[in-house]
């Protein structure tokens, strides 16, 4: 009998990061997670030391920093923990002969054409995030070709609240709902995620770039309209039941550039897997039912 893998889990608290214990644990997996407290990305010089004492077979790296804005206003920082750090966890890992998973996003494309985007495609970023997170990507896959690169985009569900959860929260309250309307990519469920990255693990099936979403493409306005329609469906009593499209230029709150197309291509991973990720409506109401229904 083969051992399953023992996996090493950073960014144990975010959004992913818990499921990924929770799914990981359930499967039979050994799994040690970590916290900043135990390993601070913004400090790469101690990454080395850190990891010197665990036990793993496989890194999974889902930590990092995710605010596109912050990033833009900092993106030194953003550099630091979400390319050099990624570096020294990769060139750590492959050192030991360990694997690695670093999750990364769609802000890696400059998103100016309509149609799915494939890990074939010229990643070209439009902000400070992307730029980072791309420089993430290239230092993984330098460090080991056994290393992953998982993109992935607009994530919901977990513990923590989403934009679906604050699309309902505010339609309960009646407030005025808006999303932008001219920005599109596809919504991923947190728990598909973890099953698919749990995939990977268990198959050790793949190696370079991958792309990991639900199937279906939507705008902020559209996927907040199916939040509203399916909190309809499910019961709950809505003061607000539309949600009203903006431009991404008329939204003042914003600082950095977004990419106004960039839904993923999936096609790579249900090819190993053997079947397509559901539709991120089919996700989206199991989500919803399961926190509103419970």
């Amino acid at each position: 009998m083969i051992a399953e893998p023992a996996v090493l889990i950073l960014g144990a608290t975010g959004r992913l990061g818990r499921v990924l214990v929770r799914h990981f644990s359930a499967a039979g997996l050994e799994v040690r997670a970590t916290t900043r407290a135990d390993l601070d990305l913004a400090r790469p010089d101690g990454i080395a030391t850190a990891l010197a004492g665990a036990s793993f077979d496989w890194l999974v790296n889902a930590a990092g920093t995710t605010d596109v804005d912050d990033c833009e206003r900092h993106p030194r920082l953003a550099h630091v923990i979400n390319a050099e750090s990624t570096h020294e966890l990769a060139i750590a890992c492959a050192a030991r002969g360990a694997r690695m998973i670093q999750i990364s996003t769609d802000y890696v494309f400059g998103g100016e054409g309509n149609r799915l985007l494939t890990e074939e495609d010229a990643a070209v970023p439009l902000n400070e995030y992307g730029a980072s997170k791309l420089a993430g990507e290239k230092a993984t896959l330098a460090a080991s070709a056994d290393h992953l690169v998982a993109r992935v985009s607009w994530l919901f569900g977990g513990e923590k609240q989403s934009f679906p959860d604050r699309i309902v929260t505010a339609g309960i309250a009646g407030d005025e709902v808006r999303a932008v309307s001219d920005k599109w990519a596809s919504p991923t469920y947190a728990e598909d995620l973890a099953d698919w990255l749990l995939f990977l693990v268990q198959s050790g099936s793949h190696r370079g770039l991958i792309h990991l979403c639900n199937s279906g493409v939507a705008s902020w306005q559209e996927y907040g309209q199916a939040a509203l329609d399916i909190a309809s469906e499910l019961g709950l009593n809505l003061r607000t039941t539309r949600v009203e499209g903006h431009t991404m230029h008329g939204f003042d709150r914003f600082i950095a550039q977004r990419p106004p197309y960039t839904p993923l291509d999936t096609a790579l991973f249900a090819t190993l897997h053997g079947s397509a990720p559901r539709s991120w409506q089919d996700a989206l109401r199991e989500y919803l039912s399961a926190r509103y229904l419970r």
